[in-house]
C-alpha cells in the first residue's frame, strides 16, 4: 500500500473530535476540490505492507483505541485496505474511514465507521457522490459537508432533508472550509465561511445537523502536517 504518513494525534473532526487517534493517511485522490488542504497526498509517500501498517499502529497505540484511515481517497486502494480494516477491527481497534463516497462502499467491513464527505458545488467536485452508497450507510456512520458559502449550505441542507440523513446516520456535520493557504494564526478568520454566519443559518432553518470545526487547525498552525 502507498502511505503518505502514519502518526498519532487528536482527532480534529466528526463526533470523535478531541480523542487520541492514530491516522493512516493513504496516497492518491481522484478529486481536486478547490479548498483541498491535503494536496500533498496526491503523489509520493512510501510502500508499506498491511502487516507493517498494523505493526506501526500497534506501536503507536498498543492497547487499542481509535484509528482513522484517510487520504486522499483511501478507497482507491480498496483491494488491500478492506482486509487491513478488518484486521484492525479484529485486533480491537475502533476504525474510522474518511471517504468522499465517490467509490463503492459496500465492501467496507460492517464495524467500520464511515465518515462520508459529500462534496458541495463550490468544491468543484459536486455530483461526485455515488448515490448507491446511501444503501451502505449504517446507524453509526456520519455524513459531512464542507461548506464555503451559501450555495454549498443550501445544497447540504436539501441533501440532508431529501435523503433523511438525520434518521439514517449517527451525525450530519456541516463544516466551514478552511483556506488551503491558511497558516500562522489559529482562528476562524481562515474559514471561507464564517462559522458564526453558518450557525445563524442552521439555527434559522432548524437544520438537523451539527456544526463541526476542524479542531486541529485551532490547536496547531493550520498548515502543519502530521497533527
Amino acid at each position: 500500500m502507498q502511505i503518505i504518513e502514519l502518526y498519532k494525534s487528536l482527532q480534529g473532526e466528526s463526533t470523535y473530535a478531541g480523542l487520541p487517534c492514530v491516522f493512516v493517511r493513504l496516497t492518491g485522490c481522484n478529486l481536486r476540490c478547490s479548498w483541498c488542504d491535503s494536496e500533498y497526498t496526491f503523489n509520493g509517500g512510501k510502500k508499506m505492507t498491511p502487516s507493517e501498517i498494523l505493526d506501526e499502529v500497534k506501536r503507536l497505540n498498543p492497547n487499542g483505541g481509535l484509528v482513522e484511515i484517510t487520504g486522499g481517497e483511501p478507497m482507491l486502494q480498496e483491494r488491500e485496505l478492506v482486509p487491513l480494516m478488518q484486521r484492525l477491527l479484529d485486533d480491537g481497534y475502533q476504525v474510522l474511514l474518511e471517504t468522499s463516497g465517490e467509490r463503492p462502499l459496500e465492501q467496507v467491513p460492517a464495524g467500520v465507521v464511515k465518515i462520508i464527505d459529500v462534496k458541495c458545488p463550490d468544491s468543484g467536485a459536486g455530483d461526485t457522490f455515488r448515490l448507491e452508497n446511501l444503501a451502505a450507510l449504517k446507524s453509526h456512520d456520519e455524513v459531512k459537508f464542507v461548506l464555503s458559502g451559501r450555495t454549498d449550505y443550501e445544497f447540504a441542507r436539501a441533501f440532508t432533508e431529501q435523503h433523511n440523513l438525520a434518521e439514517r446516520v449517527n451525525a450530519v456535520l456541516f463544516s466551514p472550509a478552511f483556506r488551503k493557504d491558511a497558516t500562522g494564526g489559529r482562528s476562524s478568520s481562515h474559514c471561507l465561511l464564517d462559522p458564526q454566519e453558518l450557525a445563524d443559518w442552521m439555527l434559522s432553518d432548524n437544520v438537523p445537523a451539527r456544526l463541526g470545526l476542524q479542531l486541529h487547525k485551532f490547536i496547531w498552525d493550520p498548515a502543519l502536517k502530521g497533527v
